[in-house]
């Protein structure tokens, strides 16, 4: 089976976000063609905010929106900087 390249599969990957505050949270970024209104998360209590996300394994660059106005994601551990002066955050998926 020489020159076979493995499939990736897409898998489900939880994404939570803390925003006390928040009436809405969505989440954009390369995955949903930067789309101005992304995927949108549920509130689950104590401003806890979470969606389950279905990627293939790869980086991926985003940004939170928080009631309608762009925000950084306090949780991300990679961000890098994007053409507007301000920084994407980083989803690595494995």
């Amino acid at each position: 089976m020489l020159g076979l390249i493995p499939k990736l599969s897409a898998r489900d990957v939880p994404f939570d976000v803390v925003a006390p505050v928040a009436m809405y949270v969505e989440v954009t970024g390369d995955f949903t063609g930067w789309v101005h209104h992304g995927i949108r998360l549920n509130h689950h209590g104590n401003g806890g905010w979470r969606t389950v996300l279905t990627l293939e394994p790869g980086r991926y660059q985003y940004r939170l929106r928080i009631n309608g106005e762009w925000k950084d994601h306090a949780e991300a551990t990679q961000r890098v900087t994007n053409s507007f002066g301000t920084e994407n955050c980083v989803l690595e998926v494995t």
